[in-house]
């Protein structure tokens, strides 16, 4: 029996910065099984590996191109500017997008996507499904102050994960009968081994924060999969391998589960 034959499998990949390259593996793993996706929801960097995805479902090509972007310093992507909505313009990481997905569309993919951003006025999901892809990937990954806003249909957007950081629930609306998650979030205290002081007492109430919201996105998943990525930087993509490595050692485990459920 074909897996999958008789239900719609759709996998929702979230937000994390760096360590959302650990979707690459989790992909690479569900490939080798066998376990076909027929939809994917993204938010960030879970936007981008799903958008990649869903427009031919490569793989090996998503790889190369994290591998060879990881390799480069992070500043050939950076356009400071005035900081009026962010430091930095983002007009080079949407040059960039555009080339490597081209102007297509989101009714032109191989699969159906959906991505998420933020409205910072009113502080809505916004779930975009229309329109260029590659302008909808700038929005749903565009970090606040980092990142200058993105005005799209009379909306200031930015970074989905502040509302939505694993969208479940965009899956259960595009009618997904079964959902794998990949959270690449995990909880882990800054607090741990040191003497609290302001600074750390912030972040951890930061990070407290942001943790409950992502617990809050994974609900309804039926399978949740988590790479042990908690200890690599936000900003670290130098170590694409590793967090590969790491996603593809998550799902393996979780694949006799996967299969059992669809």
């Amino acid at each position: 029996m074909e897996l999958g034959k008789d239900r719609k499998i759709g996998l929702a990949l979230g937000s994390g910065a760096a360590r959302g390259l650990a979707h690459i593996g989790v992909l690479e793993a569900l490939e080798k099984a066998g376990i076909p996706i027929d939809m994917v929801a993204g938010t960030s960097i879970g936007a981008l590996i799903g958008a990649f995805y869903a427009q031919d479902k490569d793989v090996n090509r998503i790889k190369d191109i994290a591998m060879t972007l990881g390799a480069r310093k992070l500043a050939f992507l950076m356009d400071p500017g005035l900081p009026r909505t962010g430091f930095i313009r983002g007009r080079k990481i949407g040059a960039i997008l555009r080339s490597a997905i081209g102007d297509i569309e989101f009714g032109d993919l191989r699969i159906p996507f959906a991505c998420v951003a933020t409205d910072i006025a009113s502080g809505e999901e916004v779930v975009i499904r229309q329109g260029l892809v590659w302008e909808g990937i700038r929005a749903s990954s565009s970090l606040p102050v980092i990142f200058s806003l993105v005005k799209r249909q009379n909306r200031h957007l930015v970074d989905g994960g502040l509302v939505n950081p694993v969208p479940v629930s965009i899956l259960r609306d595009m009618g997904a009968d079964f959902i794998i998650a990949v959270n690449v979030m995990p909880y882990k205290s800054i607090l741990e081994a040191k003497e609290p002081n302001i600074f750390s007492v912030i972040m951890q109430m930061l990070q407290i924060s942001s943790y409950q919201m992502v617990k809050s996105s994974l609900d309804g998943a039926d399978i949740v999969i988590e790479p042990q990525v908690g200890h690599i930087a936000l900003a670290d993509f130098r170590r694409t391998q590793e967090c590969i490595n790491q996603g593809s050692l998550a799902a393996q485990k979780l694949i006799a589960e996967i299969k059992k459920g669809i």
